[in-house]
């Protein structure tokens, strides 16, 4: 026997695959063959026909006993389709220096632990009764499971991909496991597609620190029960996840649907209709270089228990362009935002989100900053609390059409300490919850007096304009809906913004109007001294009224000294009596003119001059602390 023939004891169905090897033709129509005729085949290979490519090509075989090539070093390329193994295939620390192809085969396990497959690897449309260990796995080219289903034994991985290098792509679409997918540490030089695969496992998919040179696609049908993590995951393009489910296996710690959290994201994460997360989302500290469009997604906790604190946490996230949750975007359970950093806009328009209690808000967005609008308007519908503590949006924050559904002694949006260019509250219909503005500047603050809210709270806000431009009669009704009562910074903000655009009267009654609701709040005597205020010079904002009342009483007290004078005082000889000089000498204080000091009344017409005198001396406090008042604003 010569190296180019097949040993002695070989089968007639083993010596076919021996010959057809040699020429590279498939071998098919060999019911057959033993696991360690294959191994004996490659390892001492015989030489091919002149003109011919040795390689393995076999077909439609069973293969008896277990095929063992660890540690073997193949030169030319092995295909084996639609062949039954009737032990575990293994090709631990195995160098195959072309392809390496399984196609449409049943086998009870697959080990490619530490293997290094110079050209493509595709383990497609097979059928694995066990595990199939990849771990270490290193493919020059393409790395395909396209289609295949993987049932291991209870408990056990379903597949085990740690540390698996790929040159080129790794196509893993349709691929049906009953276990858990590791992808550990998997580095892919470019597209890891999971197209339409199906994971079911406690612990679903684990890809933490997984890098992905192009994009990663979790789309088409892709199904997984259990976590997904992709943890610290560097992808240099795309995530998508369109037509995408993921059922968490409940809440709790350290428990949720997907972890995409400290992970590097190179372009967008598409994850539009049809993405349903039944679990905790987390997408915490990750930055996305493109935009996150969540376009009629659907994030629900209302089955986890215990309870989980957020439907979707994307808190301290960093994207470059938008957050687009429109279109239908339904949330049970708390959107976070927290610390975000936004370089374009954040969209939620005909979103719909529900607090599951009333520990959370339906949207935490605090702390976050964008470079473009934040609209939740358009349809948008909140049932629960909004809660925007120091954001900065550089644009518009818009509620114009939304609907805020919490009850009547709950916050419905607490936008506190923060800052926009444009605010328009323009609402679908009035709220029955508060509105907090506290401590926010705003440009332009844009509402709807037929949707005013019945709770508001405007202590520190400052805007620079309204719209509509309504006059101060029609305005100040929007002030005097705070819960906590009178607050005087709300009508001095109006009144400057009155004044700033030159409606001077529309201030001064604004500012009128604010004494008038402080009045209620002092105790008697101050109301008292208030009211006085009020009706003789409108707290210095109405000076005319102390000239008419000066007037009248100086006709008054002139037409009663006219008719009973008073009579001379004193031992020289007195001026010329003057009614009218005499009744303003009596009206103003501090004031000497020569005719109180030389006439006294008598009888009744004392009285009259007490009466001049104590009028006097109150009217000029009055416009004394009125006119410091208004001396002060100025």
């Amino acid at each position: 026997m010569t190296q180019d023939d097949p040993p002695d004891e070989w089968s007639t169905h083993e010596r076919l695959m021996w010959e057809a090897y040699r020429v590279g033709d498939w071998c098919e129509d060999v019911p057959e063959v033993r696991g360690s005729a294959i191994r004996h085949l490659l390892i001492a290979a015989p030489s091919p026909h002149p003109g011919c490519q040795a390689r393995l090509r076999l077909r439609g075989a069973r293969v008896s006993g277990q095929l063992d090539l660890a540690e073997v070093t193949v030169g030319g390329p092995i295909r084996l389709a639609e062949c039954c193994f009737d032990d575990a295939v293994r090709l631990d620390n195995a160098h195959l220096d072309a392809a390496f192809e399984l196609n449409a085969c049943t086998m009870p396990g697959l080990s490619l632990v530490g293997a290094r497959v110079t050209l493509e690897c595709e383990i497609v449309a097979c059928t694995v009764t066990g595990t199939v260990d990849l771990r270490s796995l290193a493919v020059g080219n393409r790395l395909s499971l396209n289609d295949t289903v993987i049932r291991p034994a209870h408990g056990e991985a379903a597949l085990d991909a740690q540390s698996v290098e790929v040159g080129e792509d790794f196509w893993a679409s349709r691929l049906d496991c009953a276990g858990t997918v590791f992808l550990n540490s998997a580095r892919i030089q470019d597209v890891l597609a999971l197209r339409g695969t199906r994971i079911r496992g406690d612990s679903g998919l684990q890809a933490p620190e997984l890098t992905v040179g192009g994009g990663l696609f979790l789309d088409s049908g892709f199904s997984g029960t259990g976590q997904v993590n992709l943890y610290g995951a560097s992808i240099g393009g795309s995530v998508r996840m369109d037509d995408c489910r993921m059922d968490g296996p409940g809440a709790g710690q350290g428990l949720y649907a997907l972890n995409l959290s400290c992970a590097e994201i190179g372009g967008d994460i598409w994850a539009g209709r049809g993405l349903v997360v039944q679990g905790p989302a987390i997408v915490r500290d990750t930055s996305v270089r493109g935009s996150v469009v969540l376009k009629g997604a659907r994030f629900d906790i209302s089955s986890s228990v215990p309870a989980a604190d957020a439907a979707l946490d994307a808190s301290r996230l960093r994207v470059g362009g938008d957050i687009d949750c429109r279109d239908g975007l339904v949330a049970h359970g708390m959107i976070d935002l927290r610390d975000s950093r936004i370089g374009g806009s954040v969209h939620f328009e005909g979103a719909e989100l529900t607090t599951l209690d009333n520990r959370h808000p339906a949207l935490r967005a605090n702390g976050v900053e964008t470079g473009g609008v934040f609209n939740l308007c358009d349809g948008f519908t909140a049932h629960g609390r909004i809660s925007l503590f120091s954001v900065t949006i550089r644009s518009r924050l818009c509620f114009d059409d939304a609907a805020l559904d919490t009850p009547a002694d709950e916050w419905a949006v607490s936008l506190i300490g923060s800052s926009a260019t444009i605010l328009s509250l323009r609402l679908r219909e009035v709220p029955e919850g508060v509105i907090a503005l506290q401590h926010s500047r705003v440009g332009l603050l844009r509402d709807a007096p037929a949707t005013w809210p019945t709770r508001l709270v405007l202590d520190g806000a400052v805007y620079d304009s309204l719209h509509p431009a309504l006059p101060a009669h029609a305005r100040l009704p929007w002030l005097g809906r705070d819960p906590a009562g009178f607050v005087p910074q709300p009508y001095e903000q109006l009144a400057a913004t009155y004044q700033r655009q030159g409606h001077d009267a529309d201030a001064r009654t604004v500012l009128v109007a604010k004494h008038r609701s402080m009045r209620r709040t002092l105790p008697p005597p101050a109301r008292l001294w208030s009211l006085l205020q009020d009706a003789t010079v409108g707290y210095g904002y109405r000076p005319l009224r102390a000239v008419w009342l000066l007037l009248c009483l100086l006709t008054a007290g002139s037409a009663l000294f006219t008719a009973w004078p008073p009579a001379a005082v004193g031992d020289g000889k007195a001026p010329p009596f003057q009614p009218a000089i005499y009744t303003l000498d009596l009206l103003l204080p501090l004031v000497d003119l020569g005719q109180e000091r030389s006439y006294a009344p008598t009888g009744t017409m004392q009285w009259a001059a007490v009466a001049l005198i104590g009028t006097g001396w109150l009217l000029v406090t009055t416009v004394a602390a009125g006119a410091s008042r208004v001396l002060r604003r100025t």
